[in-house]
């Protein structure tokens, strides 16, 4: 799984049962497979839609944890700290490979500016998904 797959998990616990894009695709050699595949289409078709899921505070959900934490994070500024906080690795080769995952063009030698550029773009990222995240962590 992506790290930023497990910052959403983190964060939307409801995720994880919802997201198809977890499942494997399915071979095209394997024939009873597709079959299955088909069937279960049909089925999802003929069940009433799954209710819109639950737009995530994530402030309050990550205050609220901060608050639990014996460590003093901040969460809000801190990549590190915000990966720390959802007891995820935060060391510097996850970062990097999280700022592979994200698209960053930058000198990842330059973990100041990499870390500064990943804590947005996961705030973007938090929202684009249904969190609600403070209009000054995301762009």
């Amino acid at each position: 799984m992506s790290i930023l797959g497990k910052i959403l998990d983190k964060i939307f616990p409801s995720r994880k049962s919802n997201d198809a894009t977890t499942a494997p695709a399915p071979s095209n050699d394997d024939v009873s497979l597709a079959a299955a595949t088909a069937g279960a289409a049909r089925a999802a078709n003929a069940a009433p839609a799954p209710s819109a899921m639950e737009q995530v505070d994530v402030e309050a959900m990550l205050d609220g944890l901060a608050q639990k934490n014996p460590q003093k994070l901040n969460w809000k500024t801190s990549i590190v700290d915000l990966m720390k906080l959802l007891e995820l690795d935060s060391s510097l080769g996850e970062r990097k490979e999280l700022a592979k995952e994200l698209g960053y063009t930058g000198d990842t030698s330059d973990s100041a500016a990499m870390n500064i550029w990943l804590h947005r773009q996961v705030m973007n990222k938090l929202a684009a998904n249904g969190g609600k995240v403070p209009a000054e962590l995301k762009d």
